[in-house]
């Protein structure tokens, strides 16, 4: 991927993860590895067309895929997708960490030690 592919796989994944009800259903669909919008609306407090739709907004984003098998899809979890903004995180995380520990050494710093 390019970088502005990263960045826009960064941002639908951050966006399609914002809805507290699709990180749930990203949850529940890696427990089970794979499953139905029928088996998972037993385990979450959405009807099924509820689930289709969250389904539908985490397959835009890339982390999940369906396969038709009969009448019904079954959904699994991409996690490339997932990978891409992780490491993302790791490199924002560690830039603050990196300024952090610099105005903690400025602020410990012995001002008695300054060449001035």
């Amino acid at each position: 991927m390019t970088a502005d592919a990263d960045q826009e796989a960064v941002t639908e994944v951050l966006s399609a993860l914002a809805d507290p009800t699709r990180r749930r259903l990203l949850d529940a669909l890696a427990a089970h590895g794979e499953a139905t919008a029928t088996v998972l609306a037993t385990e979450l407090p959405v009807s099924r067309q509820a689930i289709v739709k969250h389904l539908a907004v985490l397959t835009r984003a890339g982390l999940v895929a369906g396969r038709r098998e009969g009448r019904e899809a079954r959904y699994r979890v991409l996690p490339a997708r997932l990978g891409v903004t992780a490491r993302w995180m790791e490199r924002v995380a560690s830039e603050w960490d990196t300024r952090l520990a610099a105005i903690k050494n400025l602020a410990e710093a012995d001002p008695d030690d300054s060449d001035s």
